[in-house]
């Protein structure tokens, strides 16, 4: 088991040194290696047949990342995915046990004792009816970039179905799928509705969407007793599933989440979360201003009860969704803290309000406030650095006030840096665009058959950043928004109209546009559909479809770090974006050195920054070599 898992690392680390999957060809066939993958696939399908999901899904990932060209293992790792899902709504304890089983057969200390409260999956279905599921698909079969889908989504939405009741763990919360042939009635009775729902000759119409949504429901009840809610939810999210990976129902539960991604902001308390050694769930930091900082929350406070409930072994979106809620409202909070070597616990009353979220990062955090950053990585040479974690409603803003305290001091060169941006709002990536570009072609979208549908244009942007050198560092984590910034910056430096380079790792490939709706029922959900495909200024379309070998913003220089690196890099980064503050928002001094981002560079950590550091200081002081030429040759005339 694990001896391969590691054998697995190696493998992955050794075709990353070699340049990744495409470049490292060859190396796969190596005999060894060969070998390695060959008993990881045996065991792979041994352990799903087993019913040992989490080593199955381990397997199936690093191979995933092996053979990540052809795609020969994404078939494996969504069914992995969607099972392990499953078993993490419905039988939450058992998908616990997994997890700690897992963490014991690879010498780690087992997880705290399982931890119920908010974790039914009665409470996060609330809300789920027939006419949600049959809207979702009609809307998504018919306005879904590719066309008409809607025969092959009940197809899947059949199958999303199957997968539910032959999950045998399944059977706790829903002892109808113990009895043997209440659930071989059921799954013949699936059976013979795939076959006719797939028939060429089926016409599919609402009026048969409505009856097989109806006859499913039915048949449940008569033999293996499903809830119409579960039922339901995974009919409609297997059907979702036959369009594309990002084509999705937000349910009920989820519209909060989705909302805070995309607007930059949430109702909470302002705390940063996360699990200690021991798995309990320790304060990080509360966010300056905040209703949590205000009431004196600490770092390394250990939140132990809310409303008065344990959450000893909660996971932390179980944290998170009992300490959020509507604003205004209040929740109570325990704490754990050390005072003079001993422990005391202190309870809050905390009001909940809205939180904005920062998704523009400097280099060195100077202060309380999420806005007090020192953003020159160099200061000698005056080399600019910001990060952006994500598109929200606010980003391109408070890059703007960024780029003013840049520009203020001297600016030579600016790294902006869009690793692990998974993307977000469209129109803030072209505003990014227009602090570099006055005016031109962002993007322009286009349906399946490539006719083009609508273009995004910087009509009155800054351009004010036109003249500095810039280096783009992005990996495989720079998805969809990201890829539009740097791939336009990318496109507009080959055209000579600023100076950019593009530096790190090939991107995720995700050029497709999703829109959201508010659905018409009685609970609040939505529906996320990709309705476009997108092209950058020079007519790429980054997209990445089954068989293509090419996809994402390929870097001008290719830097590769091992996931070790990575992991390593993320890490100090994340632990020196965070200060610790009292409940005066003053820095908290403590015995323990805060991380260092410059061992980013000192120590080696960050190979990708190091490059775009070295290339900016070097275009730099070769701009102060021309400057000073030019004031010479001037003086002399």
């Amino acid at each position: 088991g694990f001896k391969l898992s590691e054998a697995m690392v190696l493998v992955m680390e050794l075709v990353e040194l070699h340049g990744g999957a495409l470049a490292a060809a060859d190396l796969l066939h190596d005999p060894m290696v060969a070998e390695v993958i060959e008993k990881a696939d045996t065991q792979a399908r041994e352990a799903e047949t087993a019913g040992e999901w989490l080593k199955a899904s381990e397997l199936f990932y690093r191979l995933h990342v092996l053979f990540d060209v052809d795609q020969r293992y994404k078939g494996d790792i969504r069914r992995l995915s969607r099972r392990l899902a499953m078993i993490r709504l419905y039988a939450p304890e058992h998908y616990w046990e997994l997890r700690n089983n897992r963490r014991l057969e690879a010498g780690e200390s087992a997880l705290p004792p399982y931890n119920a409260i908010g974790d039914h999956y009665e409470e996060k279905l609330e809300g789920i009816d027939q006419w949600l599921v049959i809207q979702s698909i009609e809307v998504a079969g018919t306005r879904h970039v590719d066309g008409q889908a809607v025969q092959k989504m009940l197809v899947a939405g059949i199958d999303g179905v199957e997968t539910m009741a032959t999950t045998t763990e399944l059977a706790v919360p829903f002892p109808g799928l113990a009895e043997g042939m209440a659930r071989q009635a059921f799954l013949a009775n699936l059976e013979a509705k795939r076959v006719e729902i797939a028939d060429p000759k089926t016409n599919i119409n609402q009026r048969t969407l409505r009856r097989l949504v109806a006859d499913l429901t039915e048949l449940s009840a008569q033999t293996v007793r499903i809830p119409e809610e579960a039922l339901l939810h995974e009919f409609g999210n297997g059907a979702m599933s036959a369009l594309d990976d990002y084509s999705v129902i937000i349910w009920p539960d989820e519209v909060r989440r989705f909302e805070r991604n995309t607007r930059g902001s949430f109702i909470g308390i302002g705390v940063q979360i996360q699990h200690d050694e021991l798995m309990r769930i320790k304060v990080v930091t509360p966010l300056e201003g905040t209703p949590a900082q205000r009431v004196g929350v600490r770092s390394d406070d250990i939140i132990t009860k809310v409303n008065g409930e344990s959450i000893a072994g909660f996971t932390l979106d179980q944290a998170v969704d009992v300490i959020t809620g509507p604003e205004n409202t209040k929740v109570e909070l325990t704490m754990e803290r050390e005072v003079d070597g001993e422990t005391v616990e202190v309870d809050f009353t905390i009001v909940r309000k809205s939180i904005k979220l920062r998704s523009v990062k400097g280099w060195k955090r100077l202060g309380a406030s999420e806005e007090d950053w020192d953003w020159f990585v160099d200061h000698e040479s005056r080399i600019g650095y910001v990060r952006l974690t994500q598109f929200t409603e606010n980003t391109a803003g408070d890059l703007d006030k960024a780029i003013d305290a840049m520009l203020a001091e001297g600016l030579n060169g600016l790294v902006l840096d869009l690793r692990f941006n998974p993307g977000g709002l469209l129109d803030q990536a072209v505003k990014v665009v227009g602090e570099f570009v006055p005016s031109g072609v962002v993007v322009t979208t286009e349906d399946a058959d490539g006719k083009p549908t609508g273009v995004e244009k910087v009509k009155k942007g800054s351009g004010r950043l036109a003249d500095i050198p810039v280096a783009v560092l992005i990996n495989p984590g720079s998805a969809s928004a990201s890829e539009i910034v740097s791939g336009a910056l990318q496109d507009y430096a080959a055209w000579g109209k600023l100076d950019a380079i593009v530096i790190g790792k090939r991107s995720f490939g995700k050029g497709s546009v999703q829109n959201a709706w508010p659905l018409r029922t009685a609970a609040r959900a939505m529906l996320k559909v990709t309705t476009q495909y997108y092209r950058l200024p020079g007519g790429r379309l980054i997209h990445r479809r089954a068989g293509m070998a090419e996809w994402g913003v390929e870097p001008d220089l290719t830097v590769d770090m091992l996931p070790s690196q990575n992991e390593e890099a993320i890490t100090l980064r994340r632990n020196a974006d965070v200060l610790p503050l009292d409940e005066n928002g003053e820095i908290v001094v403590t015995d323990e050195p805060q991380a260092n981002p410059d061992d980013l560079l000192t120590q080696g950590i960050d190979l990708q920054l190091e490059a775009a550091v070295v290339l900016l200081k070097s275009r730099a002081a070769g701009q102060a070599q021309a400057r000073a030429a030019g004031q010479s040759t001037d003086s002399g005339v």
